[in-house]
């Protein structure tokens, strides 16, 4: 028998990862070659159409449920059986794919681990290649990590105390440079879909699981139905059974939200579920409606909370859409990081944690994510007491709930408004994330919360959109870009005093502080955060 031929991709400008060729295989890489023919150029047509779509945005300042999509809305249909391993979905946890953090979230507790190659995650090749082998060597248990500092040792417990794995890869929007055919790079979302699911699709049935997927950052069901082709075929080549693949897609744009039922619909051989994205739902109305006036501006980002009734109209409406449909809803993040060296500050974020969980639970949802392990007990005891022994309540169908285009984007029903506290942390939380992510590290403990990207995100889009609507805030000044680089400059001033000279010098403190005031400040509105960071990432 002849050998492989060797892939047509090339990998470009990378320094080898420790134990890479047992990733980057030559049939991998072809497969992934196959992937990026087959699909690239309806991904490039479908991020145009974001633009256009965006356009008539900006035109109209509304949006409306399709009208040439009714016929699916009103018609009978549900998405295909859960798999058991995901029936019970009553906690999931968050975390990028380091060695650490796939041990610790696997033992977590939770019924679920996101497995995270995009918002927590920084795409350096190292995390990129080095997370899928440790989601292999976890598969395999040959898994385990010694703390250099503390000499704490970890290792898998019993494979029946093990979350399920749900696996995130990067959005639509970002590609991934090192790795090239003809010179065009690969988009990320099929290298971290496809070397996941040509390695692990058969050994994770095999193990009576399965290949489960998060989408993220879909924005209209036509991105669904591509997504749905590629697992028709993905299942075709490796020989795995069709439908076999159970995606869950994040309504965390706007764009998605008025399509909810159109996206499980494209997806309903393969459809897991929704969950409730929010700060990437909020940054995806900031962006949208960001020069749509007044009506349009976001108060502090602290200051939306769930109970809010434009958020509260999208959470309620995704409830009602996947149990119509026969699919999970899954709530939204906890992302406070407990801190026991303050317990009574501790006690008071629990019990924010504890009333959340709570009321996702009463609202129908059949579970939620947690940033941190000791998170799950709280949200684990909140679905506990609606669920029992119930692996969900699919059958709460919230007939209840009517929800029309206009409660959807109600931001002006809000009663805070921006402040000046508020655009501190803006430039505060957006240095501090945007320096950690140049570094390689996508989930970051800044001020006693777990950030990712969508933080950064909504930061920065706050700050260009109280920039360009003029905003005044609490305190009479108005939001310039002298206001926003005065505020920047003491921060870093801070900040090089805290750290120190040596520290500070051997950050990326100035290159997170000018690229912040470039996406915060610039004339014209960059989409993603992460592409122009992505230009200066180590790695």
């Amino acid at each position: 028998m002849s050998a492989p031929a060797p892939s047509p991709l090339a990998i470009v400008d990378a320094a080898p990862v420790e134990r890479q060729g047992e990733v980057l295989t030559d049939a991998a890489l072809t497969f992934l070659a196959e992937l990026h023919r087959r699909f690239t150029p309806r991904r490039d047509e479908l991020l145009a159409k974001r633009a256009e779509r965006r356009d008539e945005i900006a035109r109209t300042s509304t949006l409306d449920f399709l009208p040439e999509t009714a016929h699916i809305r009103e018609g009978d249909w549900q998405v295909a059986p859960s798999p058991e391993a995901l029936d019970d979905r009553r906690v999931e946890i968050t975390g990028p794919t380091d060695r650490k953090m796939t041990i610790n979230a696997l033992n977590s507790g939770a019924k679920v681990w996101l497995a995270d190659f995009e918002d927590a995650s920084a795409p350096t090749w190292e995390n990129v290649v080095g997370g899928q082998l440790n989601l292999i060597d976890a598969y395999e248990r040959r898994i385990d990590f010694t703390d250099e500092r503390s000499g704490k040792s970890y290792a898998l417990r019993p494979a029946d105390e093990l979350a399920t794995v749900v696996t995130r890869p990067r959005g639509w929007h970002l590609d991934e440079r090192h790795l090239q055919l003809d010179g065009k790079p690969v988009p990320g979302a099929l290298v971290d879909f496809g070397l996941y699911f040509f390695h692990n699709a058969q050994r994770l049935l095999d193990l009576g699981k399965g290949p489960y997927f998060y989408l993220p950052k879909t924005e209209s069901h036509l991105e669904a139905r591509l997504w749905n082709e590629v697992f028709v075929f993905a299942q075709d080549y490796c020989g795995i059974p069709q439908g076999t693949i159970r995606a869950t897609v994040l309504i965390e744009t706007i764009t998605a939200a008025y399509e909810m039922e159109e996206i499980l619909y494209e997806l309903r051989d393969h459809a897991s579920g929704l969950n409730a994205g929010r700060w990437d739902y909020l940054f995806s109305i900031v962006k949208n409606f960001r020069d749509g006036g007044e009506k349009f501006v976001l108060p502090d980002r602290n200051a939306i909370t769930m109970t809010a009734p434009f958020m509260r109209a999208y959470t309620e409406l995704l409830v009602r859409t996947c149990h119509k449909r026969g699919a999970h809803a899954i709530g939204g993040m906890a992302a406070f990081i407990p801190n026991r060296r303050d317990p009574e500050a501790n006690e008071k974020a629990m019990e924010k944690v504890r009333n959340d969980k709570d009321r996702e639970a009463g609202d129908g949802f059949d579970g939620s994510w947690v940033a941190h392990p000791d998170l799950v007990p709280i949200a684990k005891k909140s679905f506990d007491a609606v669920l029992g022994d119930r692996p969900n309540q699919k059958e709460k169908l919230r007939e209840d709930v009517h929800v029309t285009a206009a409660d959807l984007i109600a931001v002006d029903t809000l009663e805070a408004k921006p402040t000046y506290d508020g655009l501190v942390n803006a430039v505060q939380v957006g240095i501090r994330y945007i320096e950690a992510w140049l570094r390689g590290l996508g989930a970051v403990a800044i001020f006693g919360l777990m950030e990712d990207a969508a933080t950064a995100e909504i930061s920065r889009s706050q700050i260009w959109q109280w920039v360009d609507a003029g905003v005044v805030l609490d305190n009479g000044e108005k939001v310039t870009p002298e206001l926003v680089r005065e505020v920047a400059a003491r921060d870093l001033a801070e900040i090089r005093e805290e750290v120190g000279q040596e520290a500070f010098d051997g950050g990326q403190w100035q290159q997170a502080h000018d690229l912040l005031l470039r996406v915060g400040l610039d004339e014209t509105y960059e989409a993603f955060l992460t592409l122009p960071a992505y230009e200066q990432l180590r790695g």
